[in-house]
């Protein structure tokens, strides 16, 4: 694959993704649908990172470590924004993290960070990424 190539497979990744959480939060299944805006701001990030690193972006779910490395000028609330994201990937996906997870992801908490996952999601695609 090229950079355009890779730049485009990580952007259309996220986009399905996108569309998988829309369908997980109708369905309530609020936590998973967290986890997946984590897996789509993940893979804007790496398109960030080939975009401007010009190279094959790290193995990591980290994403201010992520966007960080993709040379993004971050702001002190969305460093923030990063930091908590990255959590629901891993409460999400391990059993001892399952559950008190799964309490915390009442509809109200998952609308707000779906919100700040959607306005993030706009502002890396249209600042960053020109689409």
């Amino acid at each position: 694959m090229n950079k355009d190539d890779l730049i485009q497979y990580w952007v259309e990744g996220s986009d399905r993704d996108f569309s998988t959480m829309e369908h997980l939060f109708e369905k309530k299944d609020y936590h998973w649908a967290l986890f997946i805006g984590h897996l789509l701001i993940e893979k804007l990030l790496k398109a960030c990172y080939v975009k401007n690193v010009g190279i094959q972006p790290p193995f990591t779910h980290n994403l201010l470590r992520l966007g960080e490395k993709s040379e993004l000028e971050l702001n002190e609330k969305q460093k923030d924004f990063l930091v908590t994201v990255t959590a629901f990937n891993i409460r999400a996906r391990y059993d001892d993290y399952k559950f008190a997870f799964y309490k915390t992801c009442t509809k109200t908490y998952t609308t707000t960070w779906i919100t700040e996952i959607k306005e993030f999601r706009q502002w890396i695609k249209k600042k960053h990424l020109k689409l």
